[in-house]
């Protein structure tokens, strides 16, 4: 019995170390930030693209109010409902962080405590962000208000509610590959705005039943996490519009049938209406580009 329960302890130990393993949290290397001085005023073009405030405002926050980004608002899913933190420069939010910090829970999902992050914070996305706009964003995100309101507790339950998982579905799903090729500089723009700055694919890409995005539906529409009605495809089969249809649509929230925006779109055309026009001509060649789907 005993020359049975030697090997099997070794096998326990060797499986449980190797889960360990796998699901670590993985921060970025804090030398690769050393030195780098932001932009705030750069900072604030991919704050914009990027919809920080469309998030972490205050529920019902209006105008100036959205700069303070004290969180609360609520994001229900079939996991459990998400509660987005306080990420202003206080103590409460992310004052106390360093760059390095930042970028790890902004590329990696990773807290400054070493704690994975839920993805229904769109680290996935933000993993392909250039070093000098996670910098220029640092820098901004410094001059906003501060506000002492703690961040609420998510309400998932379990297994999800055991984080160390996410290192897991991290080794699935976390990858800095691009979705889409792009051959010329506007391709290139619009590929970074749509796949990584505005995470178009975190609501218009349907889902794996672990939650993962299936990228061999890039765009493809999707369900409503909310439960309420779909989420329409953006691939040209689907959506026929001329590329200055989209870029208008993202200027004005005005559709080629005289429509307007509704439900969280408004906020997407409100952050695009502040950037350049060549952005959202960019975005409208991207998505023009991809399959018929």
């Amino acid at each position: 019995m005993r020359k049975l329960l030697i090997p099997l302890a070794a096998l326990i130990v060797l499986i449980g170390a190797a889960g360990l393993w796998l699901t670590r949290a993985q921060p970025v290397d804090a030398a690769r930030f050393e030195g780098l001085e932001g932009d705030a005023a750069a900072g604030e073009t991919v704050f914009i693209a990027a919809g920080c405030a469309s998030c972490h405002h205050a529920p019902e926050a209006e105008g100036e109010a959205e700069l303070v980004l004290a969180g609360g608002q609520r994001f229900p899913s079939e996991f459990g409902t998400f509660v987005a933190p306080n990420i202003s420069p206080s103590s409460e939010g992310i004052g106390d962080w360093t760059l390095a910090d930042f970028a790890g829970a902004l590329t990696r999902g990773v807290s400054p405590e070493g704690t994975h992050y839920y993805p229904a914070f769109p680290y996935t996305a933000y993993t392909r962000m250039a070093d000098a706009d996670i910098a220029d964003l640092w820098a901004y995100m410094r001059t906003l208000p501060a506000d002492p309101t703690p961040s609420a507790a998510h309400e998932v339950g379990f297994p999800f509610n055991i984080r160390r998982g996410l290192g897991l579905w991290n080794t699935l799903y976390l990858s800095e590959d691009w979705v889409m090729p792009a051959d010329t500089a506007e391709l290139e723009r619009g590929r970074y705005l749509v796949e990584v700055l505005a995470h178009c694919g975190e609501c218009h890409t349907p889902r794996g039943a672990l939650g993962g995005l299936d990228t061999g539906d890039w765009l493809g529409g999707a369900a409503n996490p909310a439960g309420d009605g779909r989420i329409p495809s953006l691939r040209p089969g689907a959506l026929d519009w001329s590329a200055n249809d989209i870029a208008y649509y993202l200027e004005s929230g005005f559709t080629p049938a005289y429509d307007s925006v509704g439900g969280h779109m408004v906020a997407v055309v409100d952050n695009f209406a502040q950037l350049p026009a060549g952005d959202r001509a960019a975005v409208a060649a991207y998505l023009k580009a991809l399959p018929e789907g």
